[in-house]
């Protein structure tokens, strides 16, 4: 197979036509990996009912999945400077097949420890893709509309976020009756359909990016051995950065997460009435269905905002717009913990949509002027991506001692609706970055 290579501005004009297919071909990365991320949020209350899971220990799946990316980042960055970024996407893809198959013995057993063991394979193979599409996409074109760039072919990574836990509530959620006559085994084995024919889709995605010609873009690239008179940490933007996408992906993670537990609350989401199931505790599994269903409207306001974040970013520049993004998702978190039905409900679900430019916005702020240590600064980017595995675990811990002090211990006490106070911080510093944390060096060092 052949590659392009575009290292001048003749080449690029030459290839010009060859970028729409390319960032077609790897938009479709974006789709599969949201897709994968976003079906957590069914397997938290999932297997908080197989496992009887209180929500901090429910909350591991999050751990477990996001921990990879901090372990796998940095080896991630030196297997596209060995492999190349085509190649590498290649192994991701592969690698998240593998996780997916993991989950037919993880069912069959049932394991908890086995399902967490697939999804950090599954996320390792993500953490790939990452590392490598997202630069990739960023420096397939022009430099002043990188953040454009990156905001549409993440929008269709919320297109996947979106779809897939509507789908997966349909295919893993049991109902409250359900609940009661199953043993643990067969509620397990829900998840095994869903990610076998997702294995699948990753292997036959596999082949057909391998087989594409994609452009070799050598100027955010080297060799392993070359030498480069940079160095990654003289960049604070790069740093300051990681620190953002730690908390961002962290404070969305633990929203997505919660939404099931968070909405299913009778004060919140109110969707099933106390005179048709009476139980509370039935009452609060039946709920978890249709709570279910409302994480796609979080996952889908990003896809929204994405799409018109991609509009936007082509006219107004990355900062503001990502300053304005981070004040509105703090208000409506505080709005949503300091309120009790539908205001609390739709105010949480709204961050979805404030959310959507700040992961590509972020990112593109964090590696610009990076040059050829792009890639290494993706893979710290990405490592920082670890933030979805610390801070759904505090909310849930959080959550778990203030049930544990007023409400008995129950995973439906409210002690979840106060805990999620903690993103609403996690925004104010992303408001930091965006003003003053993102400046370039050209900017921050520029003589006055």
């Amino acid at each position: 197979m052949t590659s392009v290579t575009v290292n001048s501005p003749t080449a690029r004009n030459n290839v010009a036509a060859s970028y729409g297919g390319a960032l077609a071909i790897v938009t479709t990365l974006f789709f599969m990996w949201g897709s994968l991320t976003s079906l957590n949020d069914v397997l938290i209350p999932h297997f908080q009912h197989v496992f009887h899971l209180k929500l901090a220990v429910s909350m591991l799946v999050q751990t477990a999945f996001f921990s990879a990316y901090f372990v796998f980042s940095i080896p991630s960055a030196k297997i596209i400077d060995w492999m190349g970024y085509q190649k590498a996407m290649v192994a991701g893809l592969l690698t998240m097949g593998a996780g997916a198959f993991l989950f037919v013995p993880a069912a069959r057993i049932p394991s908890f420890g086995l399902f967490l063991t697939a999804l950090i394979v599954l996320a390792a193979g993500i953490t790939i893709l990452q590392v490598a599409a997202n630069p990739y996409v960023t420096v397939l074109g022009k430099p002043e509309t990188a953040s454009s760039r990156l905001n549409l072919t993440q929008a269709f990574n919320s297109l996947g976020t979106t779809i897939a836990p509507w789908i997966g509530g349909l295919f893993i959620l049991k109902s409250a009756a359900a609940a009661v006559t199953e043993d643990p085994a067969q509620q397990a084995a829900s998840v095994i359909k869903p990610y076998v024919g997702l294995g699948i889709a990753l292997a036959l995605l596999a082949v057909v990016i391998g087989s594409f010609k994609l452009p070799k873009i050598t100027s955010a690239a080297h060799s392993l051995g070359e030498k480069v008179n940079d160095s990654i940490w003289k960049h604070p933007n790069l740093s300051f950065g990681a620190i953002a996408i730690f908390l961002y992906v962290g404070g969305e993670v633990a929203i997505g997460s919660s939404i099931a537990n968070y909405l299913a609350l009778d004060n919140i989401g109110h969707l099933v009435s106390s005179t048709s199931i009476p139980d509370t505790a039935l009452r609060y599994q039946e709920a978890l269905r249709a709570a279910a269903k409302y994480i796609s409207l979080y996952w889908g306001g990003a896809m929204i905002g994405r799409f018109i974040g991609s509009a936007v970013l082509q006219k107004i520049k990355t900062r503001p717009v990502l300053s304005f993004c981070a004040v509105m998702a703090a208000l409506l978190v505080t709005v949503s913990v300091l309120s009790n039905g539908p205001l609390a409900m739709w105010s949480i679900l709204l961050v979805g949509l404030f959310n959507s430019i700040m992961f590509p916005s972020i990112f593109t702020l964090g590696v610009a002027e990076l040059g050829p240590l792009t890639g290494d600064g993706s893979g710290v980017l990405i490592m920082a991506i670890v933030g979805g595995a610390a801070i759904p675990w505090a909310v849930g811990k959080i959550g778990d001692l203030i049930n544990a002090k007023s409400y008995g211990g129950a995973i439906w006490g409210q002690g979840l609706h106060y805990a999620l106070i903690v993103p609403a911080i996690c925004y104010l510093y992303i408001l930091f970055f965006a003003l003053s944390g993102s400046k370039p060096n050209s900017e921050r060092y520029a003589k006055s």
